[in-house]
């Protein structure tokens, strides 16, 4: 956690409540034990509150002295040595700051102390006795924010995964839907109505390729990535569909590396990028589409020309889900782009090591 992060949730008012609670307590208790002990004793409630009004100032002063160098301390920490990293490691530097701060801040207040009202005492016995007293606050102030940040850090995570669970269910609803989608249904039994009165064999390989996308679907809709291979195989069966429908108005092009065929993508991604061309652009013998796909780097690359319908506006649901899959599994993003008349949407090739982490 940063230390922005930190102040966001320590904010200045949480803070003064924290830290005036603890001042307040600290000094009934210094206040209690010198009256019964005959250090100092009480003469009445005036007395009382008059010791618990200065000396509660002065822990406020000192607190808010002391918290912020300890918040550093705390985020510094966080940073180089976090916990389950090296756990006696990060206590003993972090207990080496907490009491290197809490003796600094006592030696100078008590020397201001000082300055204003004489002690009666020995100044030096006084250094030493409110320095163990800082001392000991202050490693109990840091166990308390340490605490504090675990819960809220805690609670925080929860939140998140809870959020991230219901927008992967609402991702996963989305693309099961676009698959079953009225429309595609509609054209491919047209489609395949039209085959087995005309041509029987291709009928029913048209049939073997449309099991196969299901197939697919069901088979990956759970899965936060495939390979590329996988989906390379689907995207085949899904633009043979396509191109018994359009025929060779509708063509593609594939150029990929053979060892890129076991990075990985979301499941279905291809497919969401594909009927992104179909349904935007021209697809007849007088504008013919073709689609290329190939590999750039990290990236694969889905590019075609564009000849754009004369439709109605697009709500880009489907580039949408498909941003918020690639959040959930990699620190990447697709990127979509026109260039030089050619849009090309660019969706990142996860490594394996790098899945591994995000599930972690």
């Amino acid at each position: 956690m940063s230390f922005k992060q930190i102040n966001s949730f320590l904010r200045f008012t949480h803070l003064l409540k924290l830290i005036v609670g603890l001042a307040i307590s600290i000094q009934i208790v210094v206040i209690s034990y010198n009256h019964f002990s005959g250090y100092y004793v009480i003469d009445g409630y005036l007395s009382f509150f008059s010791h618990l009004l200065i000396g509660s100032f002065f822990s406020l002063l000192s607190g808010f002295l002391i918290s912020y160098p300890d918040l550093f301390i705390i985020q510094y920490m966080n940073r180089i040595e976090p916990w389950g990293k090296n756990l006696i490691k990060r206590i003993s530097i972090e207990l080496l700051f907490t009491v290197f701060i809490a003796a600094l801040i006592s030696v100078l207040l008590t020397l201001l102390i000082h300055f204003i009202h004489k002690y009666e005492e020995g100044i030096a016995s006084v250094l030493i006795t409110n320095a163990l007293i800082y001392i000991v606050i202050n490693v109990i102030v840091v166990a308390i924010f340490e605490a504090w940040i675990f819960f809220i850090e805690s609670d925080r995570a929860k939140q998140k995964a809870d959020l991230l669970q219901q927008e992967l269910s609402q991702i996963k609803f989305e693309v099961l839907k676009s698959q079953i989608n009225p429309h595609f249904l509609f054209n491919s039994l047209n489609v395949l109505s039209g085959l087995i009165n005309s041509d029987v064999a291709k009928a029913q390989l048209f049939i073997d390729e449309f099991s196969q996308i299901y197939r697919y679907v069901l088979e990956t809709i759970e899965q936060p990535v495939v390979t590329l291979g996988k989906e390379l195989d689907f995207m085949r069966s899904y633009l043979f569909l396509q191109q018994i429908r359009y025929g060779e108005s509708l063509t593609y092009s594939v150029d990929i590396i053979a060892k890129q065929l076991q990075l990985l993508v979301p499941p279905l991604s291809l497919q969401v990028l594909l009927e992104n061309a179909m349904k935007h652009n021209i697809v007849n013998e007088e504008k013919p589409l073709k689609i290329e796909i190939y590999s750039d780097g990290d990236f694969l690359n889905i590019k075609n020309l564009i000849q754009p319908k004369i439709s109605g506006t697009s709500t880009g649901l489907g580039l949408k889900n498909l941003i918020k899959r690639y959040a959930l599994i990699s620190k990447l993003e697709p990127i979509f782009k026109v260039e030089n008349n050619y849009y090309i949407a660019k969706i990142p090739l996860i490594k394996v090591e790098q899945d591994e982490c995000a599930d972690n």
